[in-house]
Formats: structure tokens, C-alpha cells, sequence
């Protein structure tokens, strides 16, 4: 590593267990990862001290090394307000309107700003990857569940931390349970979990989302059937948003995104079909993989 690399900003983005952190140049460079626990099993207080300290040793690692870190970047899941600087509501960790930003400002020595994770992470495309070019995209991250981050003419849209949960759109409806309360959400049809469970329904046995992928492409009926649900259901959320917010690109990310065009060209085929007055949309797979959160940690934490 060269003696002085300059600014760095301090970046995180912390899961249900595991954080990803790290330290990241104006450039948006990756300069240092690794993954830490988040200690969760010891309750929301030992999450907290453990960011503290992330930071706090990451800062020390950046001295070190003569670079200077500006400030930091936290990304979390849940219902995070931005603009306040407050995490509303995030289960995996047990934070309920809690001044996270204020907190580590205080404790951590550096100036910090949070988002969500999701968002941050369409930040990220939106700037450095496949949505690079577009002011107005949607981001779709397809895995255990469904979100969204809403890019609207270069900034991500927050909705005082409720927007882009495009996941929990109606699409079946008197449909399965969906852990938000209520039945027939997008992400009980089309993300990987749903794929995998209901293909394991109708075929008897177990399968997870990328085995009904291969098993589509293998002329299955039964995987056939589930996977053009599916891509139904995202379609029809698709043209919705488009009819309100009309993105001229939309990202796929996420583990159902790994199946690359087996998903991707029988939706757009559908989604240009169903396309009357609105603005033509190109839907393209994320580039970013999963540092897409870290980078976009790093982004609002006042990288590039």
C-alpha cells in the first residue's frame, strides 16, 4: 500500500449479523474490507458499542496509514429517517427510534451519516454501477425479501424512511401471509424466498431459488409455472411504478438476480408487452455484487 493515500471515509453496512466495513477513497476505491459480527445475540446496546468501536478501530487503521478519514457512513435495514438522522424501526437488530447519527458522532469522534441499505445500495449503482447515466432508476434487490430504492432525478428518495418498500406492494390478492401483516405482497410471489417455497409446495420436495433457475431452464413445468408467476408479479409492479414515477432504467439486484437473463428476458419481454403511454424502461442486473452496500455506506458518508 503506498505511504499516503489521502482522504478515506469509514464505511459500514450492517447486517441482521455480520457487517461488512471498511475504508473507502474520495474515488469511491475500495481500500480495506473485512466483516465483523454485530454482536446482535447481546441485545441492541452491544450492536451499538460494536459500531462505536468498528468505527473507532477502522479510524485508528486509517491513521495509521497516514490516510484521514472526513467522516463515516452507516447503512442498516429497516425504517431509517435520513434526513434526522434516526432509525425508526429495524428488527434484526431491536433499534426503535433510536439517534443512531448523533450517537456515533458523539462516541466515534467523526462526522456520520446513516441511510438504509437498500437505498444506499441503489446509490451505489445509480453512481458507480449498471445505473450509472440515469438520474431516475428504480433499484430492486430480490432476496429473502423485496425492497426498493427509489432514484428520482439523482437522489435517492427517502419518504422519512418509508419509501421504495415496493416489496409490500398488493400483488395476489387473499394471498400468502407476509410478515408485514398483510397477504399477497409482492415478495411473497417473486422474491427467492417465495420462488422457493412455492415450488417446494407443488413439487414435494425442498428446492432453493437458484435450483427452480436451473430447473426452469431444464424445461420443468412445475418450476416453469412458479417462475412465470413470478416474473408476473414483478412485471406488474414494475408498470406501476413506471406509470407513477417513470424510471428510464431498473436494477436488478440480489441472490434471484444471479440467475441473470433466465429472469431478466422473459420480464422485460413482458414489461415492454405491457407498455402503452410510458416512458420505455431498460432493466438491466446490478454490477455492484454485495460491496454495492459498502460503497453506497461510503457515498453518503461523503465519498466521490
Amino acid at each position: 500500500m503506498p505511504e499516503s493515500l489521502g482522504s478515506c471515509v469509514v464505511a459500514l453496512d450492517v447486517g441482521g449479523t455480520r457487517m461488512k466495513a471498511g475504508l473507502v477513497g474520495t474515488g469511491a476505491e475500495v481500500i480495506f474490507e473485512r466483516l465483523y459480527d454485530t454482536g446482535r445475540a447481546d441485545g441492541p446496546d452491544a450492536v451499538t458499542d460494536r459500531l462505536v468501536g468498528v468505527v473507532r478501530e477502522l479510524a485508528a487503521f486509517a491513521d495509521e496509514r497516514e490516510l484521514r478519514p472526513s467522516g463515516a457512513g452507516v447503512v442498516i435495514p429497516g425504517i431509517i429517517d435520513e434526513d434526522h438522522g434516526v432509525v425508526r424501526s429495524s428488527a434484526n437488530i431491536g433499534w426503535r427510534d433510536f439517534p443512531l447519527r448523533a450517537h456515533l458522532a458523539r462516541h466515534a469522534g467523526l462526522p456520520v451519516a446513516i441511510g438504509h441499505d437498500v437505498r444506499a445500495g441503489g446509490l451505489a449503482e445509480s453512481v458507480l454501477g449498471a445505473g450509472k447515466g440515469e438520474t431516475d432508476l428504480l433499484f430492486l434487490a430480490l432476496g429473502t425479501g423485496i425492497a426498493g430504492a427509489m432514484i428520482l432525478e439523482g437522489r435517492p428518495f427517502s419518504g422519512g424512511g418509508y419509501g421504495g418498500e415496493i416489496g409490500h406492494m398488493l400483488v395476489e390478492p387473499g394471498g400468502y401471509p407476509c410478515g408485514c401483516g398483510s397477504r399477497g405482497c409482492l415478495e411473497t410471489v417473486a422474491s427467492a424466498s417465495a420462488v422457493g417455497r412455492r415450488y417446494s409446495e407443488r413439487a414435494g420436495r425442498q428446492a432453493p431459488a437458484h435450483e427452480v433457475a436451473a430447473l426452469v431452464e431444464a424445461g420443468d413445468p412445475t418450476a416453469r409455472a412458479v417462475w412465470h408467476e413470478a416474473v408476473e408479479a414483478l412485471a406488474t409492479a414494475i408498470l406501476a411504478y413506471m406509470t407513477i414515477c417513470a424510471p428510464a432504467r431498473v436494477v436488478i439486484g440480489g441472490g434471484l438476480a444471479q440467475s441473470g437473463e433466465t429472469l431478466l428476458s422473459p420480464l422485460r419481454d413482458l414489461v415492454t408487452a405491457r407498455t402503452t403511454y410510458h416512458r420505455p424502461v431498460e432493466i438491466v442486473r446490478a454490477s455492484l455484487g454485495d460491496r454495492a452496500g459498502l460503497l453506497g455506506a461510503a457515498l453518503i458518508g461523503g465519498a466521490a
